[in-house]
This record gives structure tokens, sequence and C-alpha cells, in this order.
């Protein structure tokens, strides 16, 4: 069957799936969960193929840590599946209710999407999390992961067809395209009627061309040039335990931060003792002038373009700011309105901060890494919205649905 055939076979099998009852679908991810763990060596060995050639590849090693599982990821993602069981559902939610003075009764009520496709690169835990939160929202998806992940990622699909089939419910409800070739990205981005939304996540280049190319509507999401700014009255301690968490704890995701930003007047304090606390994970610093004279030579002299860059490596870029403006200015100009942090003391600097930074998400004393649908308490999420139509921010369930109004009348005519 042609990529065309199968589509329209998930178009199809979307409205089956719209009406299943919460029992339903929750009985199909803990199945799905179950499969998870039961599959865990077959998924590994795929997973261990995958890892072969991103080597063979030059890959760097963050973006192979990112395509790595072991039974504990594959733990870690069965467990996000339950945790989705567990969400309440969606769909069917009376949003709004009114009767007007003709009579006409209205209800705004909460539906799915339909059918959702997502582009994604190489992450394997975003096939068995974007399959969890669509089918628990109504929806059917098409999923096509990148080159690197394909083997993984058919095998999570095995796994979550097993489940469809041993609860005796339709198989097209998730379609994973094997063909990872830019022609059937293409294709797939071309598919309006079909396909009803489409949510690329990962790098910037990826996210940029299906915008750009799309005739399916995009929900963009995922690149992340994430900004932490510390004060003049920060915390030392503090700043230094979010800034290595923010760059170091896991650099290759979206929430990481790329760029620090250090008020002048405690940079002298502050940016050895950052240095120190970086180098010990191996980060690169790349530096304005002001900061290579606190910090010598061992800084790279920073680019313009190192501002604009999103790493997803052990690199920080790093400019010294007269104040919380310029650092807001500089946050603006460089950002992609995606998650921003400020270190201070000061409660004037902090709202200051919060009302004129443009992001998701804007943090006051706390690192950027928790951009995440499960630390904002939605379970997983299918990525992080950083545009302002429809959702922002991370995206859960209730991001995943549309609503319809439902008008009973009693034969009102206008």
């Amino acid at each position: 069957m042609n990529f065309l055939d199968q589509c329209l076979k998930v178009k199809e099998a979307s409205t089956e799936l719209s009406v299943m009852t919460e029992a339903e679908k929750n009985k199909l991810l803990l199945t799905f969960a179950d499969q998870l763990v039961q599959d865990a060596d077959f998924i590994i060995r795929a997973n261990e193929s995958d890892i072969e050639e991103a080597i063979r590849n030059k890959i760097t090693p963050s973006l192979v840590d990112r395509l790595r599982l072991d039974r504990k990821r594959i733990e870690d993602m069965a467990q996000g599946v339950r945790d989705v069981a567990k969400l309440a559902d969606p769909v069917g939610l009376t949003l709004e209710e009114k009767t007007m003075p003709n009579g006409l009764h209205i209800k705004k009520v909460s539906v799915p999407l339909g059918v959702i496709g997502i582009i994604y690169e190489a992450r394997p835990n975003v096939t068995s999390d974007s399959a969890a939160l669509c089918l628990k929202s109504g929806n059917a998806v098409v999923l096509k992961g990148g080159k690197e992940a394909i083997l993984s990622n058919t095998a999570i699909v095995a796994s979550l067809q097993k489940a469809l089939k041993s609860c005796g419910m339709n198989q097209n409800f998730v379609y994973l395209i094997e063909d990872t070739s830019r022609e059937t990205t293409n294709q797939m981005m071309k598919l309006k009627g079909v396909i009803d939304v489409l949510i690329p996540r990962g790098g910037k280049s990826l996210i940029q061309a299906v915008v750009a190319n799309s005739s399916v509507p995009v929900i963009e999401t995922g690149a992340g040039n994430c900004h932490v700014y510390v004060d003049e009255s920060a915390d030392i301690e503090m700043a230094l335990n979010i800034i290595d968490n923010a760059k170091t704890s896991r650099p290759s995701v979206c929430n990481a931060a790329e760029t620090l930003l250090v008020h002048e007047k405690i940079a002298p304090l502050f940016l050895p003792r950052a240095a120190q606390r970086l180098a010990e994970k191996q980060v690169e610093l790349r530096g304005c002038e002001k900061t290579r004279e606190i910090l010598g030579e061992s800084v790279i002299p920073a680019s313009e373009a190192d501002y604009e860059t999103e790493y997803n490596d052990y690199i920080l870029a790093i400019k010294i700011v007269k104040d919380v403006k310029e650092a807001t200015t500089h946050i603006r100009n460089y950002s992609t309105q995606h998650s921003e942090s400020i270190v201070t003391q000061n409660s004037g600097n902090a709202e200051y901060f919060t009302s004129h930074v443009d992001s998701a998400a804007v943090y006051v004393n706390a690192s950027t890494r928790f951009t995440d649908g499960g630390e904002f308490g939605l379970g997983a999420e299918i990525g992080i919205s950083t545009q302002k139509l429809h959702a922002r921010g991370p995206m859960g369930l209730k991001e995943l649905t549309s609503y319809k109004y439902i008008i009973h009348g009693t034969g009102q005519i206008r």
C-alpha cells in the first residue's frame, strides 16, 4: 500500500477514534505501556543498530545520547504512557453553555483535531509520547521520524500495533512512515484535507522548512535558543546551580540554556566561579570582549552567530550587560521565544523581566530545564509551542483538541 493510501486509511480511522470512550482509550494505553516493557530487548537491539550507524556517520555525542535507549529509558517511556492514561479525557467537555433570547441552546464542546502529523528527528521517545497523547485526545497520528532512529521507531510502533490488535482496535489509528526521504516529507506537508495539523519537532532548520513549505496548518515547536540572565542582586550559589543545570544536565534538548547574560557589576565575582563550574563538564565558552577580559583568552571570542545559535552541545555563549533592560533587549533580538530565566533577589527586576520577555516560559530563580509537559503536570508533551496561535508552551492533551458548537432549537428560523 502506498503512502497516500495509508494516510487516507488513517483519516478514515480518525472518525472511529474520535468517539471512543475514555475507558477504551485508557485500556489501549495501559496495554501499550506493558507491551513496551515486554518488548524492551527487541527495541534495544533495534536501537543499538541505529546507534552504530549514527556513530559511523559521526553524529555528535550529545545527539547520540538523545538517540540512545536502554531498559531504564524504555521503562520511563512506558511510565509516561501510563501517566497519560491517568489524565482526564480532554474530549467531550462542555467549555461554555448558554441559552439565547430566541431560545437556542448553545454548547461549546471540546473535540479532537482529527489527524495529527508529527515530523521529528533522532528522539525515539517522541514516538511513544506522541502516540500516547494523540490517542488519549482522540486523534489519529501519522509519525515521520528521522533516519537516525528509524529502526528504533519501527520497533516501538510494532509494540503499539500489538497493543491495538490485542485490544481489538483499528491499527490505522497510528501510522509510521518508514520511508525517511525528504521527498516523502514534502509529500506529507502537502496532504491538506488528509492531515489536519502538522507538528515539527527538532532543530531550527527542520521547523523552518516545515513552516515554509507546508500547506497543512503547522504548530511551530521546539527550537530553543534559551537564556539565563544573572542579575546584579543574584544569589551567586543559586545562579551557579541554575546555569550548571540549564546548560549541562542535558544539553541536547530544546530547554537547555544556550546563552548566559550577566550584569556587569556581578560579572567579576560570578564569571570565574561559573567558568570553573562549567569546566568540570567541559563546556566550551564563547564570550564578549568584557567576558574575555575577566576570564582570559581561554574564552573564544563570541560572534553574532553565536548569540543566534541553538548549540544542543556543551557550548555556551556569554555576554555581559549593564542592566535588566539590556538583557531583555538581547533576548528579544536573539530568542526563539522558548524559555528564559532571570536569577535575582530584586522583585522589581523580576517583574520587569517577566513582563518584557515575550517567550512561552519565563522563569524567576529557576532553571529553563523545567519547560516540559511532565514538569508542568501535563503528563507527556507533544512539543513546546513557540508560537501564539492555538497553543503556547508545553502541549499536552488539552492543546491537542479544538471545539465545536452544538446548538439545540425548537424550530427557530432567522
